[in-house]
């Protein structure tokens, strides 16, 4: 296709990734109050955790068990809104990843739409994966927190810096889990072996430590731990299988014979017949002509 031919193509991959974002906000804005059988509404889903707080470390209002304050108006509607396009875009990701596949597979050869794949369906996996870590370890994690001051404080939350902070756990939880991936992605391509990963293994794990006391925004030791301790897990997964995959490399090499080769050797390839090369036939023509 042409350039504009291609920024057509973008535009209607985007419209619809947009549509399907948009359908997924109206249904997680309506999700947020509204029980689906025996699943909780967003909004149960989002406080649970600062439910989850001893009575003595939170605030009730008008004998509510919990709540969130509301310092702002319309607060309570920006912050439902922002949890319904969060969710919209959790619900809808196999519809605009689809279309973001769809853009990219015509540029493609047939082995690589199939690694390409791959690589996007391992990566939403992964960020689910880190996502679901973050909401199970929030409670504990929000209770260190709230516990500091020794029983001398009571926790009420305002809504926004409340939302925030744990919108900002399952984002960094999410992103950081695409870090394997990375890892193994560039042992593909050539760019790390497996023998320079088993030399950095100790470093990387030490540097993964040091990037969770900075990436998690409350820097209490149990998401900084389960953070540095999920980022370990996987890094040794993304290791072996690059070590899995330099072996069959080096395997394959051998079975073709190219690695037994002596510098003075020749290479196994038989002779190469080669034709003569046709000489064009050469034509006079005038200026006029």
């Amino acid at each position: 296709m042409s350039l504009i031919e291609h920024l057509y193509e973008l535009r209607y991959r985007l419209f619809w990734a947009g549509v399907a974002v948009l359908i997924g906000a109206i249904i997680g804005f309506i999700w947020f109050g509204v029980k689906i059988g025996p699943i909780q509404s967003l909004g149960q889903i989002m406080t649970d955790p600062y439910c989850k707080l001893p009575a003595g470390q939170r605030v009730s209002f008008d004998g509510k068990p919990c709540g969130l304050l509301q310092t702002q108006p319309f607060e309570a509607f920006t912050i439902r809104l922002k949890i319904g396009i969060a969710a919209g875009f959790v619900l809808t990701s196999p519809m605009w990843l689809y279309q973001i596949w769809a853009f990219i597979t015509p540029g493609l050869y047939r082995k690589e739409r199939k690694f390409a794949l791959t690589f996007v369906l391992s990566a939403a996996a992964l960020f689910t994966m880190g996502a679901v870590m973050a909401y199970l370890v929030f409670p504990t994690a929000l209770k260190v927190l709230s516990s500091v001051g020794g029983g001398q404080f009571v926790t009420a939350f305002a809504a926004t810096s409340y939302v925030s902070f744990m919108l900002n756990l399952l984002l960094i939880f999410g992103a950081s889990f695409e870090l394997p991936l990375l890892v193994v992605m560039l042992n593909l391509i050539g760019v790390l072996k497996y023998e320079k990963l088993k030399r950095w293994r100790r470093g990387m794990i030490f540097g993964l430590f040091v990037f969770a006391a900075f990436a998690t925004p409350g820097q209490d030791p149990i998401s900084m731990t389960t953070l540095a301790g999920g980022l370990t897990l996987l890094l040794e997964v993304a290791i072996q299988i690059s070590r899995i995959h330099d072996r069959n490399k080096a395997r394959g090499r051998v079975d073709e014979g190219w690695d037994g080769l002596s510098d003075d050797e020749p290479s196994p390839l038989g002779p190469v017949d080669r034709a003569e090369p046709s000489v064009p036939e050469y034509h006079s023509y005038d200026d006029a002509t």
